[in-house]
């Protein structure tokens, strides 16, 4: 019987150099899509397919991601007396509940493979999930959800995939590709960041993963990979010759939340989704920017 993943990790550390000046004071996983910050979409995404334990590996300044998600008792009572009923339980809606909530710091940035390592005392030897609050999909069931039913059927590591361009493939982990029903993508191994000319493929690894214990191992010899980084798809490299390793094309729009462009583009397509702003931003593209 596979074991069901009931914890997340969150890598949250990073120092968002690309969205400075702003965040040299503002963590990048707190900038707002639309009213709410990159992390809370991802603690929501992890909400809705069953975790119940949520792992933040942050660095240095980041305590207001702690702050965002505790209980706001002052702002609530203000809410409920002003009878802002809309907005309070917006309010309710961000907080994580007693013991759900873990935080542990990774001192040096040495790469996502060590921010997970620096989690690993609260897997307890289960399937974990990795969720990068970078990438954001918008989609009708969130991409962890649609993950789980997969990972019901294959088990082992389980990682969500989309093509990326050519001249892409140095900014992902690519695989190389074995079988491809559409859906589920079998891979003989993984090559993190390669150049164009020496990619096997154009099928990159996103921000979502459910993986097995077992990479804990190869992350503890903090092994150097590509960038001079401890890199989380070496380890599951590493694995694919005893743990099942499957890609999922999820159904869904990624938006790359760590570049500017992908970030305004979140924006717009998520404002454009909301029946209280929708309709005001398509008017707003196409008066005053002769966008359809």
């Amino acid at each position: 019987m596979k074991k069901n993943s009931r914890t997340a990790i969150f890598p949250v550390a990073g120092l968002g150099t690309r969205f400075l000046p702003i965040t040299k004071v503002m963590p990048k996983e707190m900038l707002p899509i639309v009213d709410k910050p990159l992390i809370q979409y991802a603690i929501e995404e992890a909400k809705e397919a069953g975790i119940e334990e949520f792992i933040l590996v942050t660095g240095k300044g980041k305590s207001i991601i702690e702050d965002h998600f505790d209980d706001a008792f002052e702002l609530g009572t203000s809410l409920s007396k002003g009878r802002k009923i809309n907005e309070l339980r917006d309010v309710e809606g961000s907080t994580i509940g007693s013991g759900e909530l873990f935080y542990t710091r990774q001192v040096k940035p040495l790469g996502l493979g060590h921010a997970i390592w620096c989690a690993r005392r609260f897997v307890r030897e289960q399937p974990f999930v990795v969720i990068a609050p970078d990438d954001l999909v918008l989609s009708t069931r969130g991409c962890l959800s649609q993950m789980m039913d997969v990972y019901d059927e294959v088990g082992g590591n389980l990682v969500a995939v989309e093509n990326v361009p050519k001249n892409q493939t140095h900014k992902y982990g690519i695989l190389d590709v074995t079988s491809d029903d559409g859906k589920i993508v079998g891979a003989k191994a993984l090559i993190e960041k390669p150049l164009p000319a020496e990619a096997p493929s154009t099928l990159s690894i996103i921000g979502r993963y459910i993986l097995h214990p077992e990479v804990f191992t190869y992350l503890e010899s903090h092994e150097v990979g590509k960038g001079g980084e401890i890199q989380l798809t070496d380890a599951i490299a590493k694995t694919m010759d005893r743990v099942p390793f499957h890609g999922f094309r999820f159904k869904g729009e990624r938006f790359d939340c760590g570049s500017k462009i992908g970030f305004l583009a979140a924006n717009i397509a998520y404002a454009l989704k909301r029946n209280d702003l929708g309709g005001n931003v398509r008017e707003i593209l196409k008066e005053k920017y002769n966008l359809g």
